[in-house]
This record gives C-alpha cells, structure tokens and sequence, in this order.
C-alpha cells in the first residue's frame, strides 16, 4: 500500500494481520526522529518546573492556586502534542492541499484582533479573548501557515519537475501571500512576531533556490520597511522606547530599561549552578516582570544557573540540528521549505527570547519555545514538530 499517509510496510492494508498492525507501528517507531520529541518534551517538562517556580508565590496571577500555571502549563503541553499526533497522522503532504482553508482562517483570526473581539494583554493587542477565562494568539498560528502556504507556492511546479527552481513570477506570489498576515500583524502592532515572520520567510526563500536578488531585495525591503514604520509612529510607544532602553541600556534604568536589568542581575546572581529552584532571590522577590512567559529563562538562570541555561540552549540546539538533517534528507522540495522555515522560527525566536535577557537583543515580548507558559504558543511549537515528523516519516526508506 503507498500514498501519502501510508508507511509502505508488506501485509498493511484493509485485512490487515496483528503481524502487519505491528510491523506498520514498528515502521513509524523507527522513522520518527525521536531526538526531536524527546527534547521538545524534555523543554516542555523543564519550563513547567520554571513557570511554577516562577509563579507559585503570585497569589495575584494564579488566583491563589500555587498549582495554577503548572497546570495549565501541562495541559497546554498535552494538547500541544495530541495536535503534533494529529499532524503526523494527517501529513505533510495533506496538509499541503489544505492549505487554502488554513491560510483564510489564520487570516481571519488575525483580523479578528482589530475587532471589538480583540483583547490587549502586557500592552500587545493580539489577543482574542474566549469563554471560560481563555485567550486565543493567532499570530502564533498564522506563522505555521506562512511556513505552508509559501511552500506549497514555491515548490509546486519544481516538485512536478516543470522548473529546476521557483521562477519571480511564483516568488511574488509567495511574498504576496505572507505579506498579507504579516501587515494584520504589524497593524495590532505586535512586532516581535512580525520579526519572526520576517526571518521565516528569508528562510523559506533560502531553501526553495529562489535567486539571490530576491533575498537582498527582501532584505533592503526590510530596513526600509523598519525606517518607515519608525518615522510614521506605526509603533506603539512602549515599543519605540524598548528600542530605546536597548540601544542605550543606561537611559532609563527604573522605567524603560527595568525589564532588561533585572533579567540581567537574576541571570548573574545564579552562577554556575544557581540559587536552586524556589530560592533565586529575584524570582521569590518577584523583580522580573512575566518570568513565566517572556521572561522564563531568568528562572533557569538565577535558579538553575549557568548549567540550567546551557542544558535549556543544547536542548533547543538538538532540536534544530535534527531539523536541518530532516530537511537536508528529504527528496521533495516542499518538505525541504516547510523544515527549513520551521528551522529558521525556532533559531530566530531562541535567540531573540534568550538575548533579550542577556541585553543584547531589544525586549520583543516572544515566548521561549516549548519552555514558556502559553497555549497558542505551545499549540504551535508542537504542530511544527508534527510537521517535522511527518516529513521524516514520509521521507523515502533510503532516505
């Protein structure tokens, strides 16, 4: 049996035998990358330990539950990896012919944030508020169908073996297509997930073998996009002055520049093996604004120390190594795109989140993925491990 959900395994069709169930499980078992599941989970489980350590004394965030953003944390995690399940079931490949529908709700949602509906939290309007005390990010969700939609454009006629590459006509189209979310976006302003947008698609178009006038062009794009949006104050005004804070840290050390500095002190004061969890003085004295969500990893830092972050940036490390050989292995332009955009979100957003706590990146309030609290994030760090899976999965046996 072959197909785009099937694993090519002798006896496995409609009168399957127990032999041939457990020979086709078998067949998955041994192509997923397990080196990428295990460490997401391993990230997953080791933010849940920081985001409770951060918030277990907040009695005005977790409604005086110690246990109220462990839990959510967890089962944010859990559905996080049903729908990675669900992906890998689905398919890569099925997923590519869904891309419309996905592409016009993510699109949808986005525009419902500049709605009545929208919701403004931490001074971003990019929230949709839902029953029962929940909040929707659709930004968050709009990057996975980017990394789709542009791939599924950009490969269609190579895949085919119409064209050794993209040619312009198809790469506009692409742009044309992720510009779209991408101005939604920038409207609310949330611009920490415009800059991730951004670097995704340089990254995409890097892996589909579009001409390099594309890339420079997209990239001078850029800069004066930046410039233009600086002098028409698109932005809001905290954002323009954390851009302030981080161009001169000593500016405004009690206003402004306060986030970063304290992130710095708790990150300093851990050493090399830190204060041990519950007894970093910063976190307890709860001087570090958002610790369980943008700020996660000045727990890892004051409490677990030096080696806590380092384990936190290999684990993350490994995740990305195994995502380039996935995409470096796979036979199909389509899948090398959707990996390599997923590698270029994961890298880009890594290192804003860690830097920003350490200085030398601007505060762009972005999650640390799979380590931050947050659903719409985790939904979406783990669908993207789905997407990586099922493009190893599916990937040929000599692969």
């Amino acid at each position: 049996m072959t197909g785009a959900n099937s694993f090519s395994v002798s006896g496995y069709g409609p009168q399957r035998s127990g032999w041939a169930r457990l020979a086709a499980r078998d067949s998955l078992a041994r192509r997923l990358d397990w080196p990428i599941l295990l460490c997401a989970l391993a990230l997953s489980f080791l933010g849940a330990v920081l985001v409770y350590s951060a918030t277990r004394n907040r009695t005005e965030l977790n409604q005086g539950d110690p246990y109220y953003f462990l839990t959510r944390h967890l089962l944010n995690t859990g559905i996080g990896f049903a729908l990675m399940v669900a992906t890998v079931w689905l398919g890569h490949r099925t997923l590519r012919g869904a891309v419309p529908i996905l592409y016009g709700v993510s699109v949808a949602l986005v525009l419902l944030v500049l709605t009545p509906l929208g919701a403004t939290i931490n001074g971003a309007h990019a929230w949709i508020r839902l029953p029962g005390g929940f909040s929707l990010q659709p930004s968050e969700f709009v990057k996975v169908t980017i990394i789709l939609g542009m791939a599924m454009l950009l490969a269609a006629r190579v895949d085919a073996g119409d064209r050794p590459h993209p040619d312009h006509r198809t790469v506009l189209q692409a742009l044309g297509l992720a510009a779209v979310p991408i101005a939604v976006v920038l409207l609310m302003p949330d611009l920490g997930s415009v800059m991730v947008m951004v670097v995704l698609v340089l990254g995409v178009l890097l892996a589909s073998g579009a001409s390099n006038r594309w890339i420079f062009g997209l990239i001078g794009t850029g800069v004066a996009g930046a410039i233009a949006v600086w002098q028409l104050k698109i932005l809001d005004e905290y954002q323009i002055n954390r851009f302030a804070a981080f161009a001169n840290p000593e500016l405004d050390p009690a206003g402004v520049g306060y986030n970063t500095n304290q992130a710095r002190i708790a990150i300093g004061s851990g050493g090399l093996f830190g204060t041990g969890l519950g007894q970093g003085s910063q976190t307890t004295g709860q001087f570090v604004p958002e610790q369980q969500t943008d700020f996660v990893f000045t727990v890892a830092g004051e409490e677990l120390g030096f080696v806590g972050g380092a384990l936190i940036i290999i684990l993350l490390g490994i995740v990305l190594w195994r995502a380039c050989r996935i995409a470096r292995e796979t036979t199909e332009l389509y899948g090398t795109i959707v990996a390599a955009g997923i590698i270029a979100w994961f890298a880009f957003q890594s290192f804003e989140n860690i830097g920003m706590t350490l200085g030398i990146m601007p505060v762009a309030g972005l999650p640390l993925p799979f380590v931050s609290y947050g659903g719409s994030s985790m939904f979406a760090v783990w669908v993207a491990v789905g997407l990586l899976q099922s493009i190893r999965v599916q990937r040929p046996l000599s692969a």
